[in-house]
């Protein structure tokens, strides 16, 4: 099945809302990004970033279940660590 434009938006999210979620600071979530812990999507030509829903419940469920180290909850993690 083929998403619309309408019915994958709400699925996105901007850095405040990720931020609001989380509990961090927008700083924070902009860092992760870069770092790989959040996986982010840059959009339009200023670079302005997006993240899936779906991933940021998974990244909330691995930091819950490992003591809450956001470096072991990457959603990058390949369980190395």
């Amino acid at each position: 099945m083929v998403l619309s434009i309408n019915e994958l938006m709400p699925q996105m999210l901007t850095v405040r809302e990720v931020a609001a979620i989380l509990n961090i600071h927008a700083n924070t979530v902009r860092r992760w990004g870069d770092q790989g812990i959040l996986r982010a999507y840059r959009i339009t030509n200023r670079g302005d970033r997006r993240f899936k829903r779906g991933d940021i419940e998974l990244f909330l469920e691995d930091m819950n279940s490992n003591g809450g180290d956001p470096r072991r909850a990457s959603i990058y993690s390949d369980g190395s660590d």
